[in-house]
């Protein structure tokens, strides 16, 4: 079922599995998050919920901010975020959605603000090298020539070069839930997710599709493999 939730990212750290192996995992704490608004087909053409995350002074609020949450009768909230869920229709305003929302063994994808770096060269912002053998003199951490024919006579739209890197939007996808515990609001998924310490990020329940492998889907049906040519010795290898 699709399920989502705001967090805010700790830190990183490893975890021994069952099998003794180190695995890097992220420590979010997610939620809890309290429904703050119900959208239908009916009035707003599309079923969706707003959720609200971490509570704030009341004085940090703008007038329309305030009023919209005390119409929804929910505490001040500093994060609010929408998300499209097959179970919207059954939440209501007031309802209160956890880290147990998700299963150990789910698949997320995990949203937030990567981390700023300034203002930076065309290198490191673009990965852009030039060949420092020959050729490049004393400028190889610059891009180097721009400039068109006189065809053209301007730099393309588009065109890579030194600017501000990071404090973007990027999405990490298809990642496994480790672990989840409902009392300490902890959510652990396996590998890195954008962002600083404290940054704020929404989970999602990936968009990706996980195929269940059937017996046999690495044989192949061209009998010029080896795989086709003797399928009982592949089915073997395979197991």
């Amino acid at each position: 079922m699709k399920t989502a939730i705001i967090g805010k990212k700790v830190g990183m750290t490893q975890i021994f599995d069952e099998a003794g192996k180190v695995v890097p995992v992220t420590v979010i704490e997610a939620g809890p998050c309290v429904v703050v608004q119900k959208k239908t087909s009916e009035k707003e053409g599309y079923e969706a919920v707003q959720l609200g995350f971490e509570d704030i002074s009341e004085r940090k609020l703008t007038k329309p901010e305030k009023g919209h949450l005390d119409k929804a009768g929910v505490a001040p909230k500093k994060y609010l975020r929408e998300f499209d869920l097959e179970n919207a229709a059954e939440l209501n305003v007031g309802d209160i959605v956890k880290a147990d929302a998700f299963q150990a063994g789910d698949f997320v994808d995990v949203t937030g603000i990567s981390k700023g770096h300034g203002y930076q060269g065309v290198i490191k912002r673009h990965a852009h090298r030039l060949k420092e053998t020959h050729g490049s003199g004393p400028v190889a951490r610059q891009i180097g020539s721009l400039g068109a024919t006189s065809h053209m006579s301007k730099i393309i739209k588009g065109t890579i070069g030194a600017g501000h890197m990071g404090v973007e939007q990027v999405t990490v996808q298809n990642l496994s839930v480790v672990k989840v515990d409902p009392e300490l609001n902890m959510l652990v998924v396996c590998g890195a997710i954008p962002g600083p310490k404290g940054g704020l990020v929404t989970i999602k329940s990936t968009v990706k599709v996980h195929k269940v492998k059937q017996a046999g889907a690495d044989i192949s049906k061209n009998p010029q493999k080896a795989s086709g040519r003797n399928p009982q010795k592949a089915s073997a290898r395979n197991k």
